[in-house]
């Protein structure tokens, strides 16, 4: 198991007690065995595979953590930490997957109730959303409990509030050493259980003052061993509104990601747009578009290209749809379809599905409540 954020890898960095600000000791704790080399054959042998990745994705499918890494969310207030936070969650409950959501300044029904407007089935909150609301300092007692949702396989985990958690624990932001504390108390164990742990933290201010940092002790960054996100709101989020913010690469310690993204004038590289429609009232469309090419006209917008592209998928996934039907002698059914045409299903079902209501292909009633598609007679493709 690696490291994580606020930390240095585990196999190299014991992190010992420090002085007056540990619990009373309960009994001996195995050690890690950390002081000693480490075997090395993986690295040379061409076994060793990058850590890549796969938590969470993006409009166009690129992931956004790393799993088993410690990440940040960054920014200041209402600039969407948050929605960008439950996104993840919601692509992983979607997955069939448990998520971790650690919270130190909200309640549950503000983020289940985001949660459920954006779409998240009311089954899967129930039994894989694992909220967990602090009133206290993690304890041995606490841990057990958190141990028992860990033992889940959880492969995302959100600590919200990391200055009001270190701020509960008797712990000072701005002291580097009170930071790695903080990290090794509470986010270890998170760490420890597997999943991509990120936090959402604030940013100072300051433009000026702000540079890649959060708020606080620069062991915030230095100690990250995931990705770090910067974010800076374009337009204001709301209820009947539709907000934009920039999302940002600040740090990338695995290298996976900065080829995802885009270079920016701020020295950091432009990894998605957050845009989130609550304009309905009981809908909230919130989604991470890629960033614009360079081929893309200035004044659209990320959201707008990524439109563009998708739609430009559907219509060329289509003319390859009417290819196969034209092809094949008999009638197809949508999986056959989806078998024979290269790509995502997705995409073609969504290509067949205009095709149908658009009269280009016919569908029709087949044998065992299957539905059979061919072009209508007398069509030339």
């Amino acid at each position: 198991m690696v490291g994580h954020n606020f930390l240095l890898p585990l196999s190299t960095e014991p992190w010992p007690e420090e002085a007056g600000q540990g619990e009373p000791e309960q009994s001996p704790q195995p050690s890690r065995r950390s002081w000693r080399a480490q075997d090395l054959s993986e690295l040379v042998n061409g076994t060793y595979k990058p850590v890549l990745p796969t938590v969470g994705a993006r409009a166009d499918g690129v992931g956004v953590l790393y799993p088993g890494r410690m990440s940040t969310i960054a920014a200041e207030s209402e600039a969407g930490k948050t929605w960008f936070a439950l996104i993840l969650a919601l692509q992983e409950l979607n997955r069939g997957n448990h998520v971790i959501y650690m919270d130190f300044e909200d309640e549950a029904a503000g983020v289940v109730g985001r949660l459920l407007k954006m779409g998240a089935n009311i089954t899967d909150v129930l039994a894989a959303f694992h909220y967990v609301r602090p009133e206290e300092p993690l304890g041995p007692v606490d841990l057990v409990d958190l141990n028992e949702v860990l033992a889940l396989g959880p492969t995302l985990a959100v600590v919200d509030g990391v200055t009001e958690g270190m701020s509960m624990h008797g712990l000072n932001i701005n002291d580097n050493k009170d930071v790695a504390v903080f990290g090794r108390k509470v986010l270890r164990p998170l760490q420890d259980g597997g999943p991509a742990v990120v936090t959402l933290d604030h940013v100072v201010k300051s433009n000026e003052n702000r540079g890649r940092y959060a708020i606080g002790g620069v062991h915030k960054l230095n100690g990250l061993n995931g990705v770090m996100y910067l974010m800076e709101n374009v337009k204001p989020f709301g209820i009947g509104v539709k907000g934009r913010s920039i999302i940002r690469i600040a740090k990338d310690r695995p290298g996976q990601l900065r080829k995802e993204a885009l270079p920016h004038k701020s020295g950091l590289f432009w990894f998605a747009d957050l845009v989130v429609d609550a304009t309905e009232p009981d809908l909230v469309e919130a989604v991470l578009y890629a960033p614009i090419p360079d081929d893309v006209p200035a004044e659209a917008t990320a959201e707008e290209a990524q439109k563009a592209k998708a739609e430009a998928d559907i219509q060329e996934r289509a003319e390859a749809v009417l290819a196969v039907l034209t092809a094949s002698p008999d009638p197809l059914t949508q999986n056959a379809i989806i078998d024979l045409v290269p790509g995502r299903g997705t995409v073609t079902r969504r290509a067949l599905t205009r095709l149908v209501h658009e009269g280009r292909v016919t569908a029709t009633p087949g044998p065992r409540n299957a539905t059979l598609h061919s072009l209508p007679e007398g069509a030339s493709e």
